[in-house]
């Protein structure tokens, strides 16, 4: 049966929710699901903007079919060319065999890796500024490359004044009934989720974001449709601040991150009671995680929040205990700068954990290990614990007001 959802007069949501899948990409956990963003435009003509994942083919062209109710599709907006949106492509053209694709002149290379159908004779490229006329509405494209593949491409609609983002601007999580942000509490219910996702697909390209966001400064935006997550209607101004501060990797906390990972757990005695310390001394919202009880993407995406990191791990043959050495090397694809980083290393009877974990966040640009100085062997002596009041102070210096 077919689920479509009216915006407006002329706009019907086509989109749907996978609660099954649970890796994102085969990468990041998606415990609440995924949403796949498609839109149907019926004006003087049919304008369908992306298709959806394989995995929801059946919902998808039963409700195109229904939306449509018995017209043509003239025109297939491709926005982005990855496979969770780009996959039904192809069985749509077969379809409507006389519609034209819109997209940039990168799309239509992608198009041919991924498909085998004619796409020159239906394809209309369009670059910086061009428009498409539909009747009552028209669009103006913007190409985003980079955000976060080459090829992709935002576009805004003058009469709805309505922002099709593609991936920008998206979340993970299911659409749960409601679509806009108004039905939600968006700080306490999407913000996280928001910024995971951002942070892990996006996060690497802040420069990139920087230079859409400068092209969208001058346009009237009323409502942001992303191909992933709700649509952003009164929160447009709070998400387009985060996405300011993330692309140019600010923290939003001015607090501090402990990742550890502990074999025995002489790490983790050490991190409890620094944190301990911390709170002590006044620092509030101290985040701690156990690396390897806990995905890369959540505490990669904490890492953005905060202004200051610990990372406290154990030498494991002779280098990072595995689950830390993943996360900092995710951490370090994903580009993240300008931190205060802190270093505690473990190491029974050969510390060599700390210079390995400084030869990775050295790599990132604007980033101070503030101290490395703390070697715990096995576990953490009583003689000890004025390093770790030593090591509170300099952090809280650090920080500044509090």
């Amino acid at each position: 049966m077919y689920d479509i959802r009216r915006l407006n007069e002329d706009v019907i949501y086509l989109g749907c929710s996978d609660r099954r899948l649970k890796l994102f990409e085969s990468a990041y956990p998606i415990p609440n699901g995924i949403s796949y963003n498609s839109f149907l435009i019926k004006d003087e003509q049919t304008v369908l903007l992306d298709t959806v994942d394989k995995a929801c083919s059946a919902q998808f062209f039963q409700n195109l079919e229904a939306a449509l109710d018995g017209r043509e599709l003239d025109y297939l907006i491709i926005q982005h060319m990855e496979p969770d949106h780009c996959a039904l492509i192809e069985d749509v053209v077969s379809i409507y065999p006389e519609l034209k694709i819109v997209c940039t002149t990168k799309t239509v290379a992608l198009i041919k890796q991924f498909f085998d159908f004619d796409v020159e004779s239906r394809v209309l490229t369009v670059k910086e500024g061009d428009t498409l006329k539909t009747g009552r509405h028209e669009f103006v494209f913007t190409p985003a490359p980079m955000v976060h593949w080459p090829e992709v491409m935002v576009s805004y609609d003058k009469t709805d004044k309505a922002l099709y983002s593609a991936d920008a601007f998206g979340s993970f999580g299911a659409i749960n009934g409601n679509l806009l942000d108004t039905g939600i509490d968006f700080e306490k219910d999407y913000l996280d989720e928001f910024r995971r996702y951002y942070t892990n697909i996006v996060g690497k390209y802040g420069a990139q974001v920087q230079m859409l966001l400068k092209k969208l400064s001058n346009l009237d935006v009323k409502t942001i449709y992303p191909l992933h997550g709700l649509f952003i209607k009164e929160n447009i101004n709070k998400v387009i601040d985060k996405y300011d501060i993330w692309s140019k990797y600010e923290p939003e906390e001015k607090s501090v991150l402990i990742a550890y990972s502990s074999v025995y757990g002489g790490t983790e005695n050490a991190v409890n009671i620094l944190a301990g310390r911390l709170a002590d001394r006044g620092i509030k919202r101290i985040k701690i995680y156990d690396v390897s009880q806990t995905h890369s993407s959540y505490v990669l995406s904490d890492a953005f929040k905060y202004s200051h990191i610990v990372f406290a791990t154990t030498t494991y043959n002779n280098g990072i205990f595995e689950s830390m050495e993943h996360l900092l090397h995710d951490i370090a694809a994903h580009a993240l700068q300008n931190r205060k980083v802190v270093l505690i290393q473990n190491g029974s009877w050969a510390p060599t954990c700390g210079g390995a974990m400084k030869t990775i966040l050295e790599t990132l640009k604007g980033t101070e290990i503030i101290d490395e100085s703390i070697c715990i062997k096995s576990a953490l002596k009583e003689e000890q614990l004025d390093e770790l009041d030593v090591l509170a102070d300099k952090i809280v210096q650090s920080i500044g007001n509090i």
